[in-house]
């Protein structure tokens, strides 16, 4: 069974937003929440990178680890799930995960923020496949459809990809070997001939 994985090429994002703008309309997230985000490091300064950034769907997923009503599930395809019928909001899958993946849909006193939010690889939830309960809750389910998450598909430089990990293991290694290792390959250190410490 495929391990689904998502990867972003940093030498490739240009920080457009069109996977956050693609998530939030095909999933209609609302407003406060972003699934998917991009984050720039040395903004406006030589080296600089972004990267989008979302739920990771780990191997062995910390969010998991530490929910005390046990919310999360991983399935067949290695999809990092959670059922908001079960979440109890208490937010430690958020301290836990170190990409910020789950976020409060409210700001508010605890207990009236809600239950938690995150990334679901464009796979739904536990209700049945397609049913509206599953889409009013987690968004549309396209790995049911036999569809990538629509953030990989909507990104102009295909910097961010989604998929079986061992194939974009693959794709990422060629792209690598084509532009020549290490940082700068594609980015300032072509465009302008200069050699800059990243």
């Amino acid at each position: 069974m495929a391990r689904m994985k998502f990867l972003c090429d940093a030498e490739r994002c240009i920080d457009c937003n069109a996977c956050v703008t693609a998530c939030k309309n095909e999933n209609e997230v609302p407003w406060g929440i972003n699934r998917r985000r991009v984050v720039t490091i040395n903004d406006g300064k030589p080296g600089e990178r972004s990267v989008s950034m979302a739920c990771m769907h780990c191997t062995d997923p910390p969010c998991a680890s530490v929910c005390p009503v046990s919310c999360f599930y991983v399935t067949l395809d290695h999809v990092v799930l959670h059922s908001k019928d079960l979440c109890i909001g208490c937010g430690y899958c958020f301290y836990a995960c170190p990409f910020g993946a789950p976020q409060y849909p409210k700001v508010g006193n605890f207990g009236s923020r809600g239950q938690m939010d995150k990334c679901t690889y464009c796979a739904g939830g536990p209700e049945p496949d397609g049913s509206v309960a599953e889409f009013d809750k987690y968004g549309a389910n396209r790995l049911a459809q036999g569809k990538l998450p629509l953030c990989a598909e909507m990104c102009s430089t295909k910097s961010l990809l989604a998929g079986d990990g061992e194939i974009i293991a693959q794709i990422y290694r060629e792209r690598v070997i084509a532009r020549g290792y290490g940082s700068g390959a594609w980015g300032w250190q072509t465009a302008y001939r200069e050699r800059i410490a990243v």
